[in-house]
């Protein structure tokens, strides 16, 4: 297990921006600074193949034996259980972001298709969006797709853009019954149509709850985030709605697409398989983020993990460059 062990208050302190009704998605068919990508035909529904069952099955099994050996008893809820006694409820972050890293490399290590890594990966997901709601964590941001993975194999792309729109539907009323509200961030012009509309549907019916506020970042880009805003006010001074001396933190920030929430800076990353960098995520939200970094795949991240995570976190004291 790797983490950074810079003590560094928990309060997400930062500037508090005023929260939008919804992220500011990127609708527009404006080409990306980076490179020129083709929008996605809709897709057809993919059904897992018979060895990736197989595969999900005996890991899913896998998991409850670990789990019954390391924490509750086996039908023991997220819901049903307590913070676990090592951590503090008052010294919980607010605001946790995750890099989900390894899918591929789950499934390479058991000689299965890409697709099994990330089946098997949308499991962690919700069990972390579970015990984050039950922990009393108020964001978690996942990285779901960065805009750079548009450029793998077109099997593999089309498998995740209906896997995400498989999890939205099946997680739904989950959402309702939890008070979880959702929300996605990044171009979403480059994402099939259908799944464009459930994206929509899916924030406009869970905008009312208020028990934790999932953010996934699909076809997001960190550098992107910040040109957009740049852009957005740099048009404003152009049309003398704003003066150059208005320009600020504060300004920038609800500009960025994380301004659909009241907590929009990390209090902890964790990044999953053992890569310690930030790979183009949240590049200005991160700024006194708290980083811890797993050696675990993400298939393979679960609650013990989380706990480590957390544990890492609470001991350190957070300075944001003053000296205690």
């Amino acid at each position: 297990m790797l983490s950074l062990p810079l003590p560094i208050p928990t309060k997400n302190t930062l500037i508090p921006g005023k929260p939008k009704h919804s992220c500011s998605r990127r609708t527009r068919t404006q080409t990306h600074p980076f490179f020129p990508l083709h929008s996605p035909k809709p897709l057809k529904p993919l059904e897992p193949t018979t060895v990736v069952k197989v595969a999900l099955r005996e890991h899913v099994q896998e998991e409850e034996e670990e789990r019954r050996d390391r924490s509750a008893p086996a039908g023991v809820s997220a819901e049903g259980e307590p913070l676990p006694a090592e951590l503090q409820d008052d010294l919980m972050p607010k605001h946790v972001a995750v890099i989900m890293d390894g899918n591929g490399r789950w499934a390479s290590q058991k000689s299965l298709p890409a697709s099994a890594g990330h089946e098997a990966g949308s499991r962690s997901l919700r069990e972390l969006v579970e015990l984050s709601c039950h922990w009393g964590i108020r964001v978690l941001t996942v990285f779901a797709f960065s805009y750079d993975n548009w450029i793998r194999p077109k099997v593999e792309v089309d498998f995740l853009m209906t896997l995400f729109e498989r999890e939205i539907k099946s997680q739904l009323d989950n959402f309702l019954r939890e008070g979880i509200r959702i929300s996605v961030i990044g171009d979403s012009s480059k994402l099939p149509k259908s799944l464009q509309k459930l994206i929509s549907d899916a924030e406009e019916t869970t905008k009312a709850n208020s028990r934790l506020q999932l953010i996934v970042a699909v076809s997001y880009s960190g550098k992107y985030d910040i040109i957009q805003a740049c852009r957005s006010i740099a048009s404003k001074v152009k049309d003398g709605a704003l003066e150059l001396e208005d320009i600020s933190e504060s300004l920038i920030e609800q500009e960025l697409e994380t301004n659909c929430t009241e907590f929009p800076y990390p209090d902890l990353l964790i990044r999953t398989s053992g890569e310690q960098r930030v790979s183009n995520f949240l590049l200005w939200q991160l700024a006194y983020t708290e980083f811890f970094f797993v050696r675990e795949l993400w298939p393979d991240f679960g609650k013990a993990e989380f706990v480590e995570a957390l544990i890492s976190y609470q001991q350190r004291q957070r300075r944001y460059g003053a000296r205690l």
